[in-house]
């Protein structure tokens, strides 16, 4: 316990440092007399307004958050905990933050975002700046002129939803296992639990005291922290309920959708391996919905033959209509949205393995969905044209951000006629396995190349070992969405027989450290789910519940978090990971 008091004790100061540094790094707005040419979203002194567009324009930024110099410390802290703002500038995947005072946007952006209406709360701002992130290069100023205006405490909850996400119980936990750390520290070990008290205490001075932003409250909030931070916890906690008006709305939809008879969301069930043809099949395990909390049981077959899982029956074109709606767009758009723009490491990666092997001057992703890889491969191919391909409203709206140059919607085997020929490199990231067939994908692939094209593709590795060690709750099985698994053998056997040469395989090098992270997080959200869905509407008391599982269960995602970080670089250098990934060149 006394090794754990002095980590934490050091985690939080070097934190405190973290913090002082990402202030000192925010630009501050210099008083102008030239006209402002940009669009304020909030309530802006005139004069704010002018240095505001003047820096825009000189840094060509395109959207600029608004900070009010004498940002009270919580809020500050708050903010520069999620935001680094040299990282910030640069990154046009990752999410979008505010002070939640208002925001300067360039007319063209506002144009293309579609931008007609004012947020009338700080809940509003802070989901407009999120989206609005993603239209534009962005960064943060401080405002001289600015006072800040209170925030409202009644709404603490839907506000921390609206930044956090997914995120946001484990935040909470995280808060209450540091607290709960120190309070038994200073029971057990009384000297060392207060060294790590006192560490928690002084970290606002060491991030505010002195900076650019000259937050007045700083000391004060440093000597009060504990009970502040314990008020603005319970009022959080008990807060007014995250408003379910967009679910209400469309419970009737899914009523209806579920009235009917359910055995049309499934295709017949199949007697024959999809790859190999083979009869002798077998059960490999029956999962339910444990992401949307849909109503279904589905079932994953294992060829024998050949060692394919798939999923039997299969769902049909209406079952894929209604699993998928609401998880990428509509409801769950927000949520996915800050998953995919959790970190461009995997994206780039991917770049780089076609890159070392061609020079790709048209590049089609399919299954593209936001566009979150082809904005982030330009870093790495910054001559290269990225379309984009996928079935939902999302490519639309990759389009209008310019994250994709053109975008097709369509299956792709439908589309592919019409684009014969005319791409050098086709990418599929985590596609393949949503696909009703993977061999007319990788035909599909083959017709849009030209000659010497380069594919990429990359998919779960159903052969890795915790698949079946966490069983059900291991992230790729990931039903009922996932329809095929294709080992290895089997993929290069597919590209092989359609007219492709594999060039090169990354197995550990492919790793994502999500396995025990998701595995709890699964586990937790099955056992206490969303109060209100709209196929799965439920009563007051269940909202408690899932606050309370929560509550304790946050420890465990830190430790999955830890054990994935800790395991991850062993995956890492060896031949067995969670996923892989080929580049194949097209011969024939």
């Amino acid at each position: 316990m006394i090794y754990v008091l002095i980590l934490l004790a050091t985690v939080v100061l070097l934190d405190g440092f973290r913090m002082r540094r990402r202030i000192g790094q925010l630009a501050i707005l210099e008083p102008t007399d030239e006209p402002p040419t940009h669009r304020a979203i909030g309530e802006l002194s005139e004069s704010t307004l002018r240095a505001a567009s003047k820096y825009m324009r000189e840094h060509r930024i395109e959207l600029l958050d608004i900070v009010p110099r004498d940002l009270p410390a919580l809020r500050v802290l708050s903010l520069v905990q999620l935001v680094d703002p040299t990282v910030y500038r640069a990154d046009r995947v990752g999410v979008g933050h505010t002070a939640c005072h208002a925001i300067v946007i360039s007319n063209e952006l506002a144009e293309r975002a579609r931008v007609d209406e004012t947020p009338k709360d700080e809940i509003e701002l802070t989901h407009l700046a999120a989206r609005l992130k993603h239209y534009g290069n962005a960064d943060l100023a401080i405002a001289p002129d600015e006072h800040a205006r209170p925030s409202d405490l009644s709404r603490r909850r839907e506000l921390l939803w609206a930044v956090l996400g997914p995120s946001a119980p484990l935040a909470l936990g995280t808060l209450v296992v540091m607290w709960a750390l120190i309070g038994f520290g200073i029971w057990l070990h009384p000297l060392f639990g207060l060294i790590a008290a006192g560490a928690w205490l002084v970290q606002p001075i060491i991030a505010l005291v002195g900076t650019r932003l000259g937050t007045f409250d700083a000391i004060v909030f440093a000597v009060f922290r504990a009970p502040i931070e314990a008020y603005v916890l319970l009022r959080t906690l008990f807060a007014r309920r995250i408003s379910d008006t967009a679910a209400a709305t469309k419970k009737p939809v899914y009523d209806e959708l579920l009235a009917g008879d359910r055995a049309r969301f499934y295709n017949p069930r199949r007697d024959t391996c999809p790859l190999c043809g083979s009869t002798q099949l077998g059960k490999h395990m029956t999962n339910p919905d444990l992401f949307q909390h849909k109503p279904g049981k589905f079932t994953l077959d294992r060829c024998r033959a050949c060692q394919h899982v798939f999923q039997n029956p299969q769902l049909s074109i209406a079952g894929l209509d209604f699993y998928y709606k609401d998880f990428y767009d509509g409801l769950g758009e927000s949520g996915m949205e800050f998953i995919f723009g959790f970190g461009v490491q995997p994206y780039l990666d991917r770049a780089r393995m076609v890159r070392a092997v061609a020079e790709p001057k048209r590049w089609l992703d399919v299954g593209a969905g936001h566009g979150h890889f082809c904005v982030a491969a330009r870093s790495e191919l910054p001559g290269t044209r990225f379309d984009g391909l996928d079935l939902s409203e999302s490519i639309d709206e990759a389009k209008r951000r310019g994250w994709v140059e053109t975008s097709y919607r369509g299956l792709f085997p439908d589309v592919a006629p019409e684009l014969a020929g005319q791409y050098d490199a086709v990418s599929m990231s985590h596609y393949l396995e949503h696909t009703l067939d993977p061999k007319k994908e990788i035909e599909a692939a083959h017709t849009a190349l030209a000659t010497n094209g380069t594919l990429m593709i990359e998919v779960p590795d159903p052969e890795f070992i915790l698949g079946k060690v966490l069983g059900k709750y291991w992230l790729p099985w990931f039903q009922p969405q996932h329809l095929h698994f294709v080992s290895v053998a089997n993929l290069d056997k597919l590209l092989r027989e359609r007219g492709f040469e594999p060039l090169e395989w990354h197995r550990g090098k492919a790793h994502q450290r999500v396995d025990f992270l998701f595995a709890v997080w699964l586990f937790l959200d099955r056992i206490a789910p969303p109060r209100k869905l709209p196929w799965r509407w439920r009563g007051a008391l269940s909202g408690v519940w899932r606050t309370a599982v929560w509550a304790v269960g946050a420890p465990f995602i830190i430790v999955g978090i830890a054990v994935d970080n800790l395991i991850g670089p062993l995956w890492a250098r060896g031949r067995i990971s969670n996923t892989y990934r080929v580049v194949a060149r097209k011969t024939g």
